[in-house]
């Protein structure tokens, strides 16, 4: 039996600065990266938006790609999996009033966006610029409002789940479909995991795959602040692989 290292990264602010391409030299670097590991990506964004900030050619060289946490799934080109369940209209309603009570005045639209097997919201829009986004991330700093609706939002639907991610969103899925429910793909006696990801904190997209890896001793979790340090990471650590 051989043990084979296994490298799963998130992408948003982990290998691309936030809801922006990834960087073109880093790129090269991670191709190369891509030819010589078993490498995964898993990412609260869809398809499309995975495919924008990464490009096609990245997106394919992974083994698998697990968008919407992990509730569509492909190989390059070819579907694998796509969840079919829809946030229920109690849990929309509420999240509206929520939108409607917030103290933050930016409003930008495409507040609620729906992915397969998910939901994204954000207060201040999906449809911000960069200067709206950095806005909002100092507000939220100050006021801790994304933690807030997310325990709120729990607290409220037992059967579902809020996780913080990204810079100003977080995502909603049926509860225990995280990005977790990955792990099922790996086998526990024979691949060491080696997660990256940038929100491995407790309220964070990233915590429930940390979680499950530390609890059951499955490899090792990179908590990055952004690209570089990714890729610093990689550099110094792993490149004998390449």
């Amino acid at each position: 039996m051989t043990i084979v290292n296994r490298f799963i990264f998130d992408v948003d602010g982990t290998l691309t600065p936030s809801r922006a391409k990834i960087d073109d030299e880093f790129a090269l670097f991670f191709l190369d990266f891509c030819k010589y590991n078993y490498v995964y990506l898993v990412t609260g964004s869809d398809k499309p938006k995975t495919v924008e900030q990464i490009g096609n050619r990245l997106y394919g060289k992974a083994q698998r790609v697990y968008n919407c946490s992990g509730a569509d799934v492909y190989e390059g080109t070819k579907n694998i999996h796509t969840s079919d369940w829809i946030l229920p209209k109690e849990a929309h309603n509420w999240l509206e009033n929520v939108l409607d009570k917030s103290k933050y005045p930016t409003r930008t639209g495409n507040h609620i966006e729906y992915r397969p097997g998910m939901v994204n919201f954000s207060v201040v829009g999906r449809g911000a610029t960069i200067k709206q986004r950095a806005d909002y991330v100092t507000y939220d700093r100050e006021f801790n409002e994304r933690n807030k609706i997310a325990r709120d939002f729990n607290n409220y639907f037992p059967r579902l789940q809020a996780v913080v991610g990204g810079e100003t969103g977080m995502d909603i899925f049926q509860k225990g479909y995280d990005k977790s429910q990955i792990i099922t793909d790996f086998d526990q006696h024979l691949d060491i995991i080696h997660f990256f990801g940038d929100r491995m904190d407790k309220d964070g997209n990233d915590y429930p795959l940390k979680k499950v890896i530390i609890d059951n001793d499955l490899g090792h979790c990179y908590n990055v602040k952004d690209y570089k340090e990714t890729w610093k990471i990689l550099k110094d650590e792993f490149t004998w692989d390449i």
